[in-house]
């Protein structure tokens, strides 16, 4: 392989695992800091991906000015769930142990509902739209404009998250209880606020990610499963709770993936991220970047 080829490979497996950090991100917010296993959360993504499909059809509303839009609409629709199903569970649960089972459950009706939902509204068509299609040339190699947006997008809106997060007052205070729930709650951070607004910031994310996707791939009411199970190996390579580890996670999930079917088959794509997510809960199940959750 020449040197251009090897660019152009990892260019393209970086791109993708930007979106999965984007993604991972969300899923991390929600279960490193409460515990909720959101098996459900790429549903989330797939309601974002609908409403920017339906905005830039219907109405010609331009999908950079639905990235906002999808974060507070989906951020809302985050606070509502938590508000109806969540924290009822956390006021019925005797311990975390039941919480998570039970949370578990939720999730798993959560996604069939929401999928069902988009099914009955849409239908179950592939939908789809053009948006700076035009090829790009960079080092050599040519990509999608749309692609090479929606990875710049991705990544700063994930750096910037990051950021919040270690250098402002609240985002301070959601690492503490990511830490030490218990010695956060002795120093009077409440969780009962930080909670709610986490979980909708979670699925404002996954509607953020759901938005730029709609920008490159088709979509439809089953494409959020495999962005679910994706997000949880990301979580798992970066450690639970570790958000510099998700982003990093998703990087290196998206090159693997690009290496591993440029060297083997497409159709391996699920096989090897399988494969990773095996291998770190065997030999560093905290995580390549992670330490192990505190209760």
């Amino acid at each position: 392989m020449s040197l251009q080829s090897w660019f152009e490979l990892l260019a393209s497996g970086l791109i993708t695992g930007a979106i999965y950090a984007l993604v991972a991100l969300g899923l991390n917010l929600q279960y490193g800091l409460m515990r909720i296993l959101n098996i459900a959360h790429g549903e989330f993504l797939m309601l974002g991906a609908y409403a920017t499909w339906a905005a830039h059809t219907g109405w010609g509303v331009s999908p950079l000015l639905m990235i906002p839009v999808s974060f507070v609409l989906l951020a809302a629709l985050g606070l509502l769930i938590h508000r109806l199903a969540f924290q009822r569970l956390t006021a019925t649960s005797p311990n975390l142990d039941v919480f998570e089972a039970r949370g578990l459950m939720v999730a798993f009706g959560l996604m069939f509902l929401v999928q069902n939902f988009a099914s009955l509204v849409w239908g179950a068509d592939l939908r789809g739209y053009d948006y700076l299609t035009s090829p790009v040339s960079l080092g050599g190699a040519q990509f999608a404009a749309n692609k090479l947006l929606v990875a710049a997008l991705a990544l700063a809106i994930a750096v910037a998250l990051i950021v919040w997060l270690q250098r402002t007052l609240l985002g301070k205070g959601v690492r503490a209880l990511m830490q030490s729930p218990v010695g956060a709650r002795l120093v009077g951070i409440r969780t009962e606020r930080l909670h709610p607004l986490m979980f909708g910031l979670g699925l404002g994310l996954a509607g953020v990610a759901g938005c730029l996707l709609s920008m490159t791939y088709t979509i439809a009411p089953a494409m959020g499963e495999p962005y679910s199970v994706t997000a949880l190996i990301v979580i798992t390579l970066g450690g639970f709770g570790h958000m510099g580890g998700a982003l990093a996670g998703g990087l290196l999930l998206g090159v693997v993936e690009a290496l591993g079917m440029h060297f083997t088959s497409p159709s391996l794509k699920s096989l090897l991220s399988y494969s990773v997510f095996i291998l770190v809960l065997l030999t560093r199940p905290q995580g390549l970047f992670g330490r192990a959750l505190k209760t």
